[in-house]
This record gives structure tokens, sequence and C-alpha cells, in this order.
């Protein structure tokens, strides 16, 4: 019996056409931000964890490639990578890669530092990204936040693909950073009922 698909069971193609804009012109980086403010919507106004379960184009996508493209080895998940421990200890990392990205936007929006061009992966690799801006109509600082940005959304997909071909094909979202902020606030919203 096939499951009656959905409009939102494509979201996946959003992560794909995500990083393919972001490739060509750094400053759609910016649409990522829908996939760090919608789940917080969803959590601090209706309470559940709706996006994560159902709407998360990163999570489907590894579920595509995991699943349906078996790339996955579907190994149980290590219980330290699901703990409470792990998930908020990489949350506090997380938020401090950001909050050093947001500091490095800052740096050029007040003209202590110039722009980067640059895409860091895992926080060290600098690869050279330059063609992707070349219009200079924007204040530096905005293109600074996309390179930024787009950094930390390429790393994290980085990581759920690694722990996806390793483990399960959603393994990343035992640990994801908005997935434990979202669980947070939801549990905070409901004891407060």
């Amino acid at each position: 019996m096939n499951k009656k698909k959905h409009w939102y069971d494509y979201l996946w193609i959003w992560s794909i056409l995500y990083f393919t804009l972001g490739f060509f012109n750094i400053l759609f980086a910016w649409l990522g931000m829908i996939d760090f403010l919608v789940p917080l919507l969803f959590a601090i106004i209706a309470g559940n964890k709706n996006f994560c379960n159902k709407y998360c184009g990163r999570g489907q996508l590894f579920t595509v490639l995991g699943k349906k493209a078996k790339c996955s080895a579907f190994r149980n998940t290590p219980k330290w990578m699901s703990s409470k421990y792990f998930r908020y200890g990489f949350l506090i990392f997380f938020l401090t890669m950001f909050g050093n990205m947001v500091f490095q936007t800052w740096l050029v929006a007040s003209g202590a530092q110039s722009l980067r061009e640059v895409i860091k992966l895992f926080w060290t690799i600098h690869l050279p990204w330059g063609w992707a801006y070349t219009a200079n109509t924007l204040p530096d600082w905005i293109a600074q936040f996309s390179f930024g940005f787009y950094s930390l959304m390429l790393t994290s997909t980085l990581i759920g693909l690694i722990v996806m071909v390793f483990f399960k094909p959603r393994t990343w979202c035992s640990f994801c950073p908005m997935g434990t902020m979202t669980q947070g606030i939801c549990k905070i919203k409901n004891k407060n009922k």
C-alpha cells in the first residue's frame, strides 16, 4: 500500500536547491535563515516539533539518500550521540560558532576587517569561494554573513551525511542543534500548560 504523497514530502529538494543557489551566488545563503527561524516558530507558537518530524528538508534528504538510494549502513546510532550531554554540548559548540560568525560579520560591518570570500568547512578548512560573489552593490557585511552562514549550513549537512553513511539515515536528527533547541522550547512551553 503506497502512502499518499503531500507537498511537504518533497522539501528535501529545498536542501539541494539551497546549496546549488549558494554555490553560484553566495547571497542566497540568507535563505537558510528560514531553516533557523521556522522550527523555532513551530516550537514557540504550537509547542511541537512538527517542523523536525514533517517539514525538515535536510532530514528528508538524509532519508532519501539513506533509504531510497541505500547510502546508509542502517547501524544503530551510538547512545552517546543522542545523550543529553552530547546534544547540549554540540548545541553550545554550534551556538558558539554561530556567535563567532555574527561577530565576524560585525567586524566587517564596522570596518575593522575586510570581507573574506571563503567558505570554512568543519570550522577549520578554508575554501576560496570568490566566484560566488561579484556584485558590490550591497554592503560587505551582508556578503560576510552569507559566507559564514553557508559555511555553517554546509558543514552541518556534511556532518549529517557522514553519520548517515555509518549509521541510520537520520542520525543527524538525534543531535541536531535546531532539534535540541526546539525540544527544549517545547518542554518549557508544555510544562507551563
